[in-house]
C-alpha cells in the first residue's frame, strides 16, 4: 500500500506541470534493467523523463484503469485485448518479445529436461515435485495458468507440492532455488538472475522452445476519454519513440553475459 501511495503522490506532482511520463509496467522490464537502459535515451531524444512502477501485469493494468498511469508496458495478450475493448486504453502496439522457460535444479527430480511444456507439467504433478508459482496475477502467472489448462489439468492451487509466493519474479526464483523446485520465468529475467550469480546459478533452463512459450510485450496508452488528466501526448511520444528504428536497435543490443534479453519486433518501424 505504501508503494501505491507514493506512486499516487508522485502522479499528482507530475501532473502539476513536470514533464514526466508515468508508466506502469511488469516486473521483468524493471528487474532486467531494460528501462534503466532505455530511459536516458528517451529523455535525450524527447526531453521527457520516464518514471515507472514495476508490478504484476494485472496490477499494472489496474493502475491504468484507475487513471494512475499514462502508459502501460505489459505482457498479457488476451487481457490487453479485452482491456482495450473495454475502453481503458488505446493504441496498443506490440514492441518486443522473449520467451518463457521452465527452470529447475540441475539434478531434475521430475525428469522434465527436454520435454514439451505440457508433458513437463504433467511429470511435475505426477512426481509431486515442488512447483513455485508467483500467484500474483502477473503476465507470467497468467501464462502459467494457461499452460496448466493446456496440459489438461486444473491449476494445482491447494496441492501440497504447489507453492504460491505472491511475489515478483526474482524473489520467486530465489525461493525456488532455496527449495530445489521448479518455476516458470521469462528468459530475460532468468538471464539477469544468471548474471547476478556470475553465470553459474543453481537453477537451469530445462524446458524451452515451444511456440506456446512466446512472451509478447506491448505498450498501451491510457485512454484520455476516460482519464481527463492523463498525459496522452507524452504517452504517445514514448509509444512513437519505442517503435522507432533507434529504440528497436537499442533493445536488440541490450545483453547480459553476451545473451540477448529481448527481441524487438515492431512490424512497421517508424522513421526517427
Amino acid at each position: 500500500m505504501l508503494t501505491i501511495f507514493c506512486w499516487l503522490l508522485f502522479s499528482c506532482c507530475a501532473l502539476a506541470g513536470q514533464k514526466t511520463l508515468l508508466m506502469a509496467t511488469t516486473t521483468s522490464t524493471d528487474n532486467t534493467g531494460l528501462l534503466d537502459y532505455l530511459a536516458p535515451h528517451f529523455i535525450k531524444a524527447t526531453g521527457i523523463k520516464l518514471k515507472w512502477i514495476a508490478t504484476g501485469t494485472g496490477k499494472a493494468l489496474k493502475l491504468g484503469q484507475n487513471c494512475d498511469a499514462d502508459i502501460l508496458l505489459v505482457h498479457a495478450h488476451d487481457a490487453e485485448i479485452k482491456y482495450v475493448a473495454n475502453g481503458y486504453a488505446i493504441n496498443r502496439r506490440e514492441i518486443l518479445y522473449n520467451d518463457f522457460v521452465i527452470i529447475g535444479p540441475a539434478f531434475d527430480p521430475a525428469k522434465i529436461k527436454g520435454k514439451i511444456v505440457t508433458k513437463a507439467l504433467q511429470w511435475i504433478k505426477n512426481s509431486k515435485s515442488l512447483f513455485v508459482s508467483r500467484g500474483d496475477n502477473s503476465g507470467t502467472n497468467k501464462k502459467e495458468i494457461a499452460l496448466w489448462e493446456e496440459a489438461g489439468m486444473p491449476v494445482p492451487d491447494r496441492e501440497s507440492w504447489y507453492l504460491q509466493t505472491g511475489q515478483g519474479m526474482i524473489t520467486t526464483i530465489s525461493i525456488t532455488a532455496e527449495r530445489d523446485g521448479y518455476t516458470i520465468t521469462d528468459r530475460g529475467t532468468y538471464i539477469k538472475y544468471e548474471d547476478n550469480l556470475s553465470g553459474n546459478p543453481p537453477l537451469k533452463i530445462l524446458v524451452e522452445g515451444d511456440a506456446v512459450l512466446v512472451n509478447q510485450y506491448s505498450v498501451l496508452a491510457v485512454n484520455p476519454v476516460r482519464c481527463e488528466n492523463v498525459q496522452y501526448d507524452l504517452a504517445m511520444k514514448f509509444s512513437d519513440w519505442i517503435v522507432g528504428k533507434k529504440a528497436q536497435e537499442l533493445i536488440k543490443d541490450f545483453k547480459l553475459l553476451g545473451k540477448q534479453l529481448f527481441v524487438p519486433n515492431v512490424k512497421h518501424q517508424t522513421q526517427d
